[in-house]
């Protein structure tokens, strides 16, 4: 299994009175992560929509293990896990330059219609780029 690499930049707006980013900035990070790696594969907030659907976040799990200070370079590893139900679960963990961790997380979206008619099963075409995204992931190439 692999993952997508972005780097972000802790920008000075980023941190709070204790000169470490504030919490609420590790959730964004996440996103840009998410972001970037399912449009690659036609699957990002506005490639749904394209498609007559929407993925709304139904849960959000973080995990902060060491703080981000101003102008550190965080890598947001970014990765698909399984789901059996038609949800896209993306898993990520930001990592300091020297490797450690400074957080986990994971946030999951289910999938409706534009009418926010929970779907039971991935669409065809959502399957797809799914299964595209998978095997991406699975060839083990990091980028």
């Amino acid at each position: 299994m692999s993952w997508d690499e972005t780097e972000i930049t802790v920008r000075f707006n980023e941190v709070d009175s204790y000169q470490v980013a504030w919490h609420g900035h590790y959730v964004a990070w996440m996103e840009i992560g998410r972001n970037n790696l399912s449009g690659q594969f036609g699957l990002g907030p506005d490639d749904l929509l394209a498609l007559g659907y929407q993925g709304p976040v139904v849960s959000l799990e973080l995990k902060y293990l060491r703080p981000a200070l101003f102008n550190d370079v965080v890598t947001i590893r970014t990765w698909l896990e399984d789901d059996a139900a038609a949800m896209l679960r993306f898993r990520c963990e930001m990592l300091s330059v020297d490797g450690q961790r400074l957080a986990t997380g994971l946030v999951c979206h289910a999938l409706t219609d534009m009418n926010g008619v929970l779907q039971y099963r991935l669409p065809v075409e959502v399957e797809q780029r799914v299964a595209n995204m998978r095997a991406w992931l699975d060839e083990g190439v990091c980028r």
